[in-house]
């Protein structure tokens, strides 16, 4: 059997398990930071005498320097390897965080944000390209669906985090424990191992063969012949261009990637960044807009378990495409609600819908692209999205405090943006429910 053939047949054990909570525990800190901005910024919208304006731009920075670090770190790697690039991307968000407690003043925070987002942009697409190299054919979109989990449950903590630490330390207490997860890198270097897929297609057939080994080991496995293996990953190309994400093989694949992220993460970040603070716009007090939005967060956990379930059983296109309806009417009907019962409904379905699509997203995403392009397709397809991202923020403060359009307005456009999104993938999504992650295709 080949290397690839070992490790897609594999039954799932608790290597994979472990694997799971290591890289899960990074994203729920990933998220975590992420969070802490969203509940920060209604706070220095008085603190400092914000404009919405200037309030956008700071959730947009941060967007600039994950649509930078994604591309990046996607490209690296692919040179240099996942764990190197997943380990120091960690410290990057985890020590600009901290450092945005010391901000003086409005611009000294946008550029630690832009720090801070740099880091999270760059670990994403390669912490879910790791997970995926190791996952079972089988059972991938489910470990990929659970790993991106962990961004509820860094949510609450940021939340949690906000709700609790906030009112009594002061916004800058936040940021500073914000900067404690640079201190998980020491386990995180010890419990995750290089990808054997990484490894065998830069020619370091031993080790890859040796990690094989021990997975197999571990999941009571025994096979001998390791001859093809290695005959098999030499053939594997060493080097990645860009350009190739644009050859007649993948240009179809491509489109679709960008296009799908910018959608999605237009809709997230130009939503979620601005929740507490558009509650707030809507009469509540800054301590019941941070209880809606926790509650609306817990609503994700169930979003993204179901998704979990459905996209190894009925596939990535039909479930992708019925989350992204259903954020979008949930969106439309939370910005149509005007009392606290209906607004909590609606936007714990928002969230459902809006985490579980997203949680398919990095599932479907490195399955469209073989072992040597696969952080790099990633990468770029995350740093496309980014610029949705980017744009989101700053087009919410414009519609409310340039054209003072009512709320409603804000989330009927992000409805479209996710019709839209979810044609998209009608239209050019491929289905890869169960495909071996191998150099074909």
């Amino acid at each position: 059997m080949t290397l690839t053939e070992r490790l897609e047949t594999l039954p799932v054990s608790r290597f994979h398990y472990l694997l799971l909570i290591s890289a899960g525990l990074g994203w729920m800190f990933d998220s975590m930071d992420t969070g802490i901005i969203s509940f920060v910024l209604p706070v220095l919208m008085k603190a400092w005498n914000l404009s919405p304006e200037q309030v956008g731009t700071l959730g947009s920075i941060g967007l600039v320097g994950m649509a930078i670090g994604a591309i990046l770190s996607g490209t690296v790697a692919d040179q240099i390897g996942r764990k190197k690039v997943f380990a120091s991307t960690l410290i990057i968000y985890s020590i600009a965080t901290g450092l945005c407690g010391l901000s003086w003043n409005y611009q000294s925070l946008l550029v630690f944000r832009f720090l801070v987002g740099f880091g999270l942009g760059g670990q994403l697409p390669v912490a879910v390209t790791m997970m995926s190299e190791f996952s079972p054919a089988k059972h991938r979109g489910k470990f990929l669906v659970l790993l991106e989990s962990f961004w509820a449950i860094g949510w609450l903590l940021a939340a949690l985090v906000s709700y609790i630490i906030i009112p009594k330390f002061g916004w800058q207490s936040a940021f500073y424990i914000g900067a404690l997860p640079a201190l998980y890198v020491f386990y995180l270097w010890k419990s995750i191992p290089e990808s054997p897929r990484y490894l065998a297609s830069k020619g370091k057939l031993a080790q890859a063969e040796a990690i094989v080994k021990a997975i197999e080991s571990q999941s009571g496995v025994q096979r001998t012949s390791t001859k093809q293996v290695s005959q098999q990953n030499l053939e594997v190309p060493a080097k990645m261009a860009v350009s190739e994400l644009f050859s007649s093989k993948f240009i179809k694949r491509t489109v679709f990637l960008w296009l799908l992220w910018f959608g999605i993460v237009f809709a997230y970040y130009g939503i979620f960044t601005w929740l507490p603070s558009l509650l707030a716009l809507k009469g509540f007090t800054l301590t019941k807009s941070f209880q809606y939005v926790m509650t609306m967060t817990l609503a994700q956990i169930p979003g993204y378990f179901s998704a979990a379930f459905l996209v190894d059983k009925i596939g990535r296109k039909p479930t992708l495409a019925t989350y992204l309806i259903g954020t979008a009417i949930s969106a439309y009907l939370f910005g149509q609600s005007t009392n606290v019962q209906t607004i909590l409904i609606m936007g714990s379905l928002m969230s459902f819908f809006n985490l579980g699509a997203w949680g398919l997203v990095y599932t479907y995403t490195p399955e469209l692209y073989p072992t040597h392009a696969r952080a790099t397709g990633s990468g770029w397809a995350a740093g496309f999205g980014r610029i949705g991202g980017i744009l989101a923020p700053i087009v919410v403060g414009v519609m409310i405090g340039t054209y003072h359009l009512p709320s409603q307005s804000v989330f009927i456009m992000f409805a479209a943006v996710l019709i839209l999104t979810a044609l998209n993938v009608l239209l050019l999504g491929e289905e890869t429910k169960g495909k071996p992650m191998d150099e074909a295709s």
